[in-house]
């Protein structure tokens, strides 16, 4: 290289299987040399050899793993200021509020052009080598978004959820972080393993229809598959009887307990786990409490049961959630056989009495 200053090298990332080649060329190529004597000749040593080796391939792992993860990046997203608007920041910091209540995303194969909805198409350079350009979407409570990624595959998020991903994925993999709850449609990549990360759990895929909820302050995190193949990985370190991973098949819900540190599986109707994208919701004998903390998400309200015989309740049947909440309510109260009151006060608070 000469006439090139040493500032102008520019190592690239390898993957382990470039790595495993490299290290497969240099030592036949050692062994190649020893055999026509040229190494003894110039007094050098298989072992200075096999350093340089090591070396080498310790050059290439500490480049790769400096590339900042897609966890460490997302303890970052925590700092932006909340808003009541569904919140697109690109890889600039540049900030963008979308006032539909449903938000149609869709990227370009590239990552470099995003449309948003049918009139706004908004640009972002995403060819830095050195490192990966994350977006962020951030979806408030009482608020829908859906998107297309890069590579093809759909996600749909649910109110008060977070999604992190990549404006371009990598040619090995593709990772995505998840806080709250989606229904994923993966776009099929035989040799490019798709993964959804989220606190105490990852699933791996290569292409199916599956719905992760995992809210913090829900004490579960639900995973249902509806089609294909997956695999959950549990990334909680205190772990003791609990599989470190589990693969599930269609029809399959996956519920790992935070506290309790266990994941159990059971068969169900997928239906209800995917309803929600297109406003409604399916309920088989669930308590009147847990409902109302779905409502409360998808409409941004703060609910007050005070009968906890009450909250216990079951109901069963379908919500229009696209009809305002007051319509909502009355469907709920007139199937309750004890009947209840509430209100809905100017202070975003439904009480339940």
């Amino acid at each position: 290289m000469k006439g090139d200053s040493q500032k102008n090298i520019n190592f690239q990332p390898l993957s382990k299987e470039e790595r495993a080649h490299l290290k497969r060329r240099i030592t036949g190529s050692v062994y190649s040399y020893m055999k026509r004597g040229r190494l003894l000749k110039y007094g050098i040593g298989i072992t200075s050899i096999a350093l340089v080796v090591l070396l080498s391939i310790g050059i290439f792992n500490t480049s790769e793993s400096s590339a900042p993860s897609i966890e460490a990046f997302a303890k970052t997203v925590e700092k932006l200021e909340p808003s009541n608007k569904v919140q697109l920041v690109l890889s600039d910091d540049h900030n963008i509020e979308i006032a539909e209540d449903n938000s149609a995303i869709s990227y370009s194969s590239t990552g470099e052009q995003v449309q948003i909805g049918k009139e706004h198409s908004v640009s972002q350079k995403t060819s830095h080598k050195e490192k990966t350009i994350f977006n962020t979407l951030i979806v408030p409570f009482g608020k829908r978004s859906e998107i297309v990624l890069s590579d093809g595959s759909k996600v749909w998020l649910n109110s008060g959820s977070k999604l992190i991903f990549p404006a371009h994925f990598s040619a090995h993999k593709r990772e995505v972080y998840l806080e709250g709850e989606a229904v994923f449609e993966v776009a099929h990549r035989q040799k490019q393993p798709f993964l959804v990360k989220s606190e105490h759990q990852e699933i791996e895929v290569l292409g199916t229809v599956f719905n992760v909820s995992n809210y913090k302050d829900d004490s579960a995190i639900y995973t249902v598959l509806q089609s294909g193949s997956i695999q959950i990985n549990l990334t909680d370190d205190n772990l003791f009887d609990t599989p470190k991973s589990i693969k599930i098949t269609p029809g399959t819900l996956a519920t790992f307990d935070k506290n309790e540190k266990a994941i159990k599986t059971k068969s169900v109707d997928t239906a209800p786990y995917f309803s929600w994208r297109d406003g409604i919701f399916i309920f088989k004998n669930d308590s009147l409490k847990s409902i109302m903390k779905k409502i409360s998400r998808y409409y941004n309200v703060e609910v007050v049961i005070h009968d906890q015989n009450l909250a216990n309740e079951t109901f069963s049947g379908y919500l229009d959630v696209k009809e305002n909440i007051e319509n909502v309510m009355q469907t709920i109260k007139a199937t309750q056989s004890s009947g209840f009151a509430y209100q809905l006060t100017q202070d975003n608070k439904l009480i339940i009495n």
